[in-house]
């Protein structure tokens, strides 16, 4: 999450920049590495988002048992899987490229 929030900064300060230093910047996101950091972002944004929930509901509480526990570990794991899926499907149906 810090790379990427680190990448985030970047882009903004690029884009704030000027024409120039935004196109170098784009060069850099549109490469293979660039959207292998932003998906591996995008997971890491959403298995946070899911385990944060998870451990909300721990606090509530709820499913201390050994069974629960593990499902929602795996709910976390699959489920951000699944999220970062849909977003991307998303942004790539609506804008062509990511």
């Amino acid at each position: 999450l810090v790379a990427g929030m680190l990448g985030l900064v970047w882009g903004l300060v690029a884009l704030a920049g000027g024409e120039k230093s935004w196109a170098t910047f784009a060069t850099c996101a549109t490469s293979l590495l660039g959207k292998l950091v932003l998906l591996g972002f995008s997971w890491a944004l959403a298995y946070h988002l899911l385990n944060g929930i998870r451990h909300l509901a721990q606090d509530a509480g709820h499913g201390f048992a050994v069974p629960d526990f593990v499902r929602s570990s795996w709910i976390s794991i699959i489920g951000s899987a699944v999220l970062v899926v849909v977003v991307w499907g998303i942004v790539l149906m609506r804008w062509g490229q990511a």
